[in-house]
């Protein structure tokens, strides 16, 4: 596929249906059909080219090359996905559903849907467990009780109405994130061994929770209610940075999310951090190569 270096060259490599059918073609099936229903390439295709037909006599199906995606039974043009999708990726900071309403002509209904179908697809379905020397740290993301109406605040609750969320990263590696209850031992230990190799470097904060992990882990604390931030090669300012990061982009593009849907906004900064060296192109690849996943409004909203 043609590189692209900005948002001109963008548009100009996907600027119609077909263009983007052809792509999504390729990145699903590497320019073999297949039947999403039984998975045999013994498919025949219509003449408008858009429509395919299992030959199978057990199938028999007909199908699109957006069966079993986040595009099947979409009303928005493949154009206006796949821009959405560049900007999600390789933006920064994201973008908020009112701007990309107003940037990609649709509803601002349409385009927070749009953007939460886009952060499912940019989750690791099968992240590998993180190895060597991995950082760990927890966070509190939300909103701040001084944001509140006074009659809405609640004094003795330093971390009321925000969301726990517990991070690692791989020294020069991938970062992963989890939404945690509360930062209990039991938490905590099940977030590590669910992302982290037995035998890895694990530093931390002084937090006790981490201390039963001691048997599985090589665990190295920082102290920092003592003053203490860096040890030799102990320090936690990688997964700190990635803190920042996604605060950044909830307080300064969205302002405030809602903990049903925190873990999207994590996808979606986590996805970018761990591709933060490679090209444009090589992001919106990797999101779209994602594409074989379903979030319907009805899911969104809890409604199903």
């Amino acid at each position: 596929m043609k590189t692209f270096k900005n948002i001109f060259d963008f548009q100009n490599e996907f600027s119609n249906e077909e263009k983007c059918r052809t792509y999504l073609e390729q990145q699903r099936w590497n320019g073999t059909p297949a039947c999403p229903f039984c998975g045999s390439i013994n498919v025949h295709r219509f003449p408008n080219g858009k429509i395919f037909k299992c030959r199978e006599k057990e199938c028999r199906s007909k199908f699109s090359v957006t069966v079993g995606t986040i595009y099947e039974n979409t009303k928005i043009p493949l154009t206006k996905w796949f821009l959405a999708t560049y900007i999600l990726s390789v933006h920064s900071k994201g973008i908020s559903s009112l701007q990309l309403a107003n940037w990609i002509g649709v509803t601002q209904k349409t385009a927070w849907h749009l953007n939460h179908r886009i952060r499912e697809m940019l989750k690791e379905n099968a992240p590998e467990l993180l190895d060597g020397i991995v950082e760990v740290d927890e966070t509190y993301v939300g909103g701040s009780e001084s944001n509140k109406h006074k009659s809405k605040r609640n004094a003795s609750a330093r971390v009321s109405g925000k969301t726990m969320v517990f991070g690692a990263v791989e020294r020069g590696g991938k970062v992963v994130t989890k939404i945690i209850p509360n930062t209990t031992a039991e938490s905590l230990i099940a977030a590590v061994e669910e992302n982290v190799a037995e035998g890895a470097i694990m530093v931390s904060d002084e937090n006790k929770g981490y201390k039963k992990l001691n048997k599985k882990y090589r665990h190295v604390k920082v102290n920092h209610s003592k003053g203490e931030y860096v040890r030799g090669a102990a320090w936690t300012n990688t997964i700190e940075g990635f803190w920042s990061l996604l605060k950044r982009q909830i307080d300064g593009i969205h302002h405030s999310v809602s903990p049903q849907h925190l873990h999207r906004y994590c996808n979606e900064s986590t996805f970018r951090y761990n591709r933060k060296k490679v090209t444009q192109d090589e992001r919106f690849h990797d999101a779209v190569l994602n594409c074989n996943t379903r979030l319907t409004y009805k899911q969104l909203i809890n409604k199903a």
